[in-house]
């Protein structure tokens, strides 16, 4: 629990200007104890600081004193631990921490002004944080330094507590968005298009269920039987053609004509299955006129998607957010000067990473071009969704 101060000591500390710092590999043992002292549960460990330190995308900023106490220097009396994500443009309050008797003082709203300003240097547009619902200390001081509630994670904390979500945007927004998409997070490894799907039909239909079993239907539609191994992913096609089907206008962006992903099946047999239900997805999309554009979809037009109300479903590589090269569908629900902003369906499995902040994540227009494309080939797909 570290050493006990005397009175003399406490008082000389609050009296003394606070200075703030990047943390180093020396202040593990400080920070620590200083976790253990601020928090009875979900601490911190001491390799977890370790890690972080040597390894973690973040800044962990600490602030200290000058103390009295014989043969130190400086007192570290508290930390901000700020996460940033890979790939994108969001970040993550993971940790804010003071000395129990060095609250009152300003030191925790010293250490978000610095957390922030590195935030905004590192080109982040938000912050998210998460805190106990019955913290109303904590919840106080997060409103009044202008973060604003958007989220509910349920049995978030070690005691099975609830965690409130909040959001604070630091670059200032532009615009809204045209249509209000929510949020569904995926159940399998497989179902990312018909999870995305799914948040694009219920922004333009209240009475749509998202659940399991519209997701499992709309896959069973969609897919393409067989990727390089496991179950089968759904196409471009197929997710417009289930979205057809339900009497929603749909537009579909390809950079090719031929079927996506075969270059990824070494089975012959299966490579004529893929090309098959291709075949019949065309025939069927050819029937419910869906209008289909040989061309790659540019940012340009995804801005005039999004400005005429379309809902834009996209192909993207995963490799910038995970290093895994995996095809993946998300929805584009926002644009703005320098960033979109996408719903992504998948559960994270980063354990500094929670599903709400797979929602509303800013990405770079610069990045976006770059995730925007798949595979050797640079394959490209869309599928735009509008009112039906």
């Amino acid at each position: 629990m570290g050493q006990s101060r005397s009175s003399d000591q406490v008082a000389f500390l609050k009296k003394d200007r606070i200075n703030t710092r990047l943390a180093t590999r020396k202040d593990v043992d400080a920070l620590t104890k200083l976790e253990d002292i601020c928090f009875d549960g979900d601490r911190i460990s001491r390799r977890s600081f370790k890690h972080f330190l040597e390894k973690g995308n973040c800044s962990l900023v600490v602030a200290t004193r000058q103390t009295a106490v014989p043969g130190e220097t400086e007192t570290i009396v508290g930390y901000a631990l700020t996460l940033y994500h890979r790939g994108t443009e969001l970040a993550r309050l993971y940790s804010l921490a003071v000395l129990p008797d060095q609250r009152g003082g300003g030191i925790a709203r010293i250490l978000m002004q610095e957390s922030e300003k590195l935030a905004r240097e590192k080109g982040c547009v938000s912050i998210r944080l998460e805190v106990r619902p019955d913290n109303v200390a904590a919840i106080q001081f997060y409103e009044s330094i202008e973060f604003r509630l958007f989220a509910k994670h349920l049995d978030y904390y070690e005691d099975h507590a609830d965690a409130l979500r909040y959001e604070k945007r630091i670059i200032k927004r532009h615009t809204k968005p045209i249509v209000d998409v929510p949020y569904y997070q995926q159940t399998t490894d497989f179902t990312c298009g018909p999870a995305s799907l799914m948040m694009a039909m219920k922004a333009f239909d209240p009475d749509v269920v998202m659940g399991r079993s519209l997701e499992y239907q709309l896959w069973r539609e969609a897919t393409t039987i067989h990727m390089t191994s496991g179950h089968g992913g759904c196409s471009a096609q197929g997710l417009a053609l289930a979205a057809a089907k339900r009497g929603y206008r749909v537009e579909l962006y390809v950079s090719h004509r031929e079927a996506f992903f075969l270059d990824g099946v070494r089975d012959p047999k299966k490579k004529v299955v893929m090309q098959v239900v291709h075949d019949d997805f065309m025939i069927q999309l050819h029937d419910h006129h869906v209008t289909i554009h040989y061309e790659e979809l540019t940012v340009g037009t995804l801005d005039t998607i999004l400005q005429n109300g379309g809902v834009p479903i996209l192909l993207i590589s995963c490799y910038r957010f995970t290093r895994e090269k995996t095809p993946h569908w998300v929805v584009v629900n926002h644009n703005e000067p320098s960033f979109f902003y996408i719903h992504d369906p998948d559960d994270p499995d980063e354990y500094e990473k929670n599903s709400t902040d797979q929602m509303n994540i800013p990405v770079s227009r610069s990045a976006f071009e770059r995730i925007s494309r798949f595979g050797k080939q640079k394959q490209r797909a869309a599928v735009i969704i509008y009112r039906s």
